[in-house]
């Protein structure tokens, strides 16, 4: 009886401990697609011609993952890949893209974007 009390405790704990950590990763992956879409829209804030208005849809109604060049990885769910290739796009890149922690793939071959000047001397 007294085991099986401490088995029930434990498979109890065990439980609500899983039910938590499931919660404190959905806020977790939250929180970071929410610093992926801020960086892409610092990206778009620093575009300064867009010819063909492929930017003009990107906004926080819509997925990061299914914005116009982004593509999500399936394991966590983060921009993984940015392929602006060949879109005409000029502008300046800001340091805000250095916060998608999981791009592995950047492609902004064929429009005119040069970094930011540094400030240090």
């Amino acid at each position: 009886m007294e085991r099986s009390c401490f088995l029930l405790s434990i498979t109890f704990l065990l439980v609500l401990h899983l039910q938590y950590s499931s919660i404190g990763t959905v806020g977790a992956a939250q929180t970071n697609i929410t610093t992926d879409q801020s960086a892409l829209l610092a990206l778009k804030a620093h575009v300064t011609n867009d010819p063909h208005n492929i930017l003009v849809n990107l906004s926080t109604t819509t997925s990061v993952c299914n914005w116009a060049g982004a593509v999500c990885g399936a394991r966590h769910l983060r921009v993984a890949s940015l392929n602006l290739s060949y879109m005409d796009l000029t502008g300046t890149i800001p340091p805000y893209l250095g916060n998608l922690s999981f791009l592995v793939e950047l492609d902004l071959r064929n429009n005119s974007f040069r970094g930011l000047k540094s400030t240090f001397f």
